[in-house]
């Protein structure tokens, strides 16, 4: 059945939000003020609708630059004029604050988009009739839209697309779900593969050839080492990291640089810093320019490449890094004392925990990094509750055309 809805807003994971009987419908793709022709969604919330046509366009709509868009996943907004979604982008964090209670400057958006993604998931499924579909999940859906060519990836991954494709031929299998995992590196592309079974020397001989062909640094499979032709690694500040099979990074390079100097901004003078969930190091490495560090996170791998990378850099302060979970064991108020500055960057899910232990302590300076400015808001009112004063939030855009947004923040002791 088809309905006609008149778009109130653009809510907060990008969709168009119409307001009918007191209820709130969502429809992707459509922006605010447009009357809209949608249908419902079968298998979805019955809250959600697809939209079929735009009768009334609105005048802040633009085209979209890719032609996937609206199929793909991978991006909720490119159809709206820059200044709207920007606007947009920074008012979710100054209402994500309010409604904590949260009282402090938002300072504009900053643009990280840069050059664009430097890595990416890219997933194969072997259908019927054995077709291979090589790209990006749809939108809320496991199916494959295949793509050949991606408009926002960093020139770093050229060629990573066709490399993804050279890799399912020999490796998808119909039914299973192949997942490959591709960062740009300094050394070429560097691929983790999941789901692909064992791999028979036959098998592997296939893969060297297009590793070779494709240009790859290395090739890992679940993180255990199938081949390389030189080590994947990166710079952050003075340093350079060989990066772990398939570790987290920032998205893009302008990300990873414009968070890290404006963690380095809110440290100040601090002499003694540590940094938690500090992954392999682009905020230690850098802070260790000029302070002495600590760092701590749950992934081994990870802070083994931050202490090699340490290790044979000169110029450091001694910077310590540690695995520790610290979800589990976070560092309590008497580990804390000697620090005259904390960095923490947590995953989505916030640093609930680590966060009361901060509120309990008495360390002067805190700086906070988030990807999630609603866990951000609840370990921000914990350490306000315990002291603390927010000196004013930074929002940081690196998933430019999503509603993902970053942020920093900085908190003295009253």
């Amino acid at each position: 059945m088809v309905e006609r809805l008149l778009i109130d807003h653009v809510g907060h994971l990008g969709d168009g939000v119409a307001l009918v009987e007191g209820q709130n419908i969502f429809v992707p793709y459509a922006l605010g003020g447009e009357s809209v022709e949608v249908t419902a969604v079968p298998g979805h919330h019955p809250d959600r609708r697809q939209l079929l046509r735009v009768e009334q366009p609105s005048a802040e709509r633009v085209e979209p630059f890719c032609q996937h868009f609206g199929i793909c996943g991978g991006c909720a907004i490119q159809h709206w004029q820059a200044e709207h979604y920007r606007a947009w982008k920074r008012d979710l964090v100054v209402t994500a604050l309010a409604q904590a209670k949260i009282d402090c400057e938002v300072y504009p958006l900053i643009d990280a988009h840069g050059q664009g993604r430097r890595r990416i998931t890219v997933h194969a499924r072997k259908g019927t009739h054995d077709v291979l579909k090589v790209g990006f999940s749809t939108a809320h859906s496991h199916d494959v839209v295949p793509i050949d060519r991606c408009p926002i990836l960093d020139p770093g991954l050229e060629g990573a697309l066709d490399a993804a494709w050279a890799l399912a031929e020999p490796l998808a299998v119909a039914g299973k779900p192949l997942d490959i995992q591709i960062t740009a590196s300094d050394g070429g592309l560097d691929v983790d593969v999941r789901g692909s079974g064992a791999l028979p020397a036959a098998l592997v001989s296939a893969l060297s050839a297009v590793a070779t062909k494709h240009r790859l640094a290395r090739l890992t499979r679940h993180g255990e080492l199938v081949l390389m032709r030189q080590p994947p690694g990166l710079t952050m500040g003075k340093a350079r990291v060989i990066l772990p099979p398939g570790c987290f990074l920032q998205a893009t390079v302008a990300g990873e640089e414009t968070l890290a100097a404006l963690v380095a901004r809110h440290c100040g003078r601090a002499k003694h810093i540590v940094d938690l969930f500090c992954g392999v190091g682009p905020f230690a490495l850098r802070l260790a320019e000029k302070s002495r560090m600590a760092a701590y996170d749950s992934d081994a791998n990870a802070i083994s490449s931050l202490q090699k990378a340490a290790a044979t850099t000169s110029g450091l302060k001694p910077l310590k890094a540690e695995t520790r979970d610290l979800f589990r064991r976070p560092l309590v108020a008497e580990e804390l004392r000697d620090f005259d500055g904390v960095v923490f960057d947590p995953p989505r899910q916030g640093a609930q925990s680590q966060a009361e232990r901060l509120a309990s302590s008495k360390v002067p300076l805190v700086i906070a990094v988030s990807c999630n400015v609603t866990t951000f808001a609840r370990d921000a009112r914990i350490l306000i509750d315990g002291g603390y004063r927010i000196e004013g939030v930074t929002p940081v855009d690196q998933f430019r055309h999503t509603p993902h947004v970053e942020l920093v923040a900085r908190f003295t002791r009253k």
